[in-house]
């Protein structure tokens, strides 16, 4: 069974920085298409970062050029550094599995969700 263990969140001002990370078991990140998501009070939960098994990225609009998601085979874990860090960013954020069609990122998930890890941003 899949587990994923996200940290790494916290409060912070607007214009700040986070690190998350999501620590893996069960499978393997770099065998899988991988992705962030985040699910903000009262919306859906939305992909707004992926990496691909051959390490092609993509972002959601929202955070194009401040967020960077990477991994480390070695640690199995996953990473998403997140500069310029703006109030509407607050939500919990998620790891998880995409599905990737060849030009599509789509969300998709390994059966169970982790907690999640929750960012604030005061402005």
């Amino acid at each position: 069974q899949v587990q994923l263990v996200e940290s790494g969140g916290g409060l912070v001002q607007a214009g700040g920085s986070l690190r998350l990370s999501c620590a893996t078991s069960g499978t393997t990140v770099s065998i899988n298409h991988m992705g962030w998501y985040r699910q903000a009070p009262g919306k859906q939960r939305e992909l707004v970062a992926a990496i691909t098994i051959s390490g092609r990225t993509n972002y959601a609009d929202s955070v194009k050029g401040r967020f960077t998601i990477s991994r480390d085979n070695a640690k199995n874990t996953l990473y998403l550094q997140m500069n310029s860090l703006k109030p509407e960013d607050t939500a919990v954020y998620y790891c998880n599995s995409v599905r990737f069609s060849g030009y599509a990122y789509l969300p998709s998930d390994f059966g169970s969700w982790g907690q999640g890890t929750q960012v604030t941003v005061s402005s």
